[in-house]
């Protein structure tokens, strides 16, 4: 496989700049071979494309590509901490947190959409354990938000 920049480019995607922090911590802390990253909302050039609940305002199809923009998010977060991502050896985990409607149980078909992006952007070393969790409400009524950990060497 070539380089990941080359492969994003490929996938239609490009590593978006860095989130600043909307509170007191950073985007991304490494210790040892591991590289967390602190989680990521959906924005696009600064902003949230959509805000709401999946299952009420926001289609469960819509969220699921929101959920690789923020993987997108959370990806550049890591490349600042490391410096290339192709240093990546290993998605060990991704955490997928939905905002959803009272009655909304899809959160894993949600998490897919930043889980298909891993795998599709690092084949092999991207499967990964996950955690899908719906949570009543997020930051700035964000209807996603992605961590991840990721190996590097």
């Amino acid at each position: 496989m070539g380089s990941i920049v080359d492969r994003l480019a490929e996938l239609g995607h490009a590593l978006p700049p860095v989130a600043p922090p909307a509170g007191a911590y950073i985007p991304a802390v490494v210790t040892g071979s591991l590289v967390h990253t602190a989680g990521q909302l959906p924005f696009v050039d600064g902003s949230l494309p959509v805000t709401g609940k999946v299952g009420a305002e926001v289609p469960p199809e819509g969220a699921a590509e929101l959920a690789a923009t923020a993987a997108l998010n959370a990806l550049a977060a890591a490349e600042a901490a490391i410096g290339s991502l192709d240093r990546v050896t290993r998605v060990v985990k991704a955490t997928v947190f939905v905002a959803s409607a009272p009655s909304f149980t899809a959160q894993p078909a949600v998490a897919n959409g930043a889980s298909n992006l891993l795998g599709e952007v690092f084949g092999e070393a991207g499967k990964h354990a996950r955690s899908a969790v719906g949570v009543a409400v997020l930051p700035l009524d964000s209807p996603v938000e992605v961590e991840l950990i990721l190996e590097f060497a």
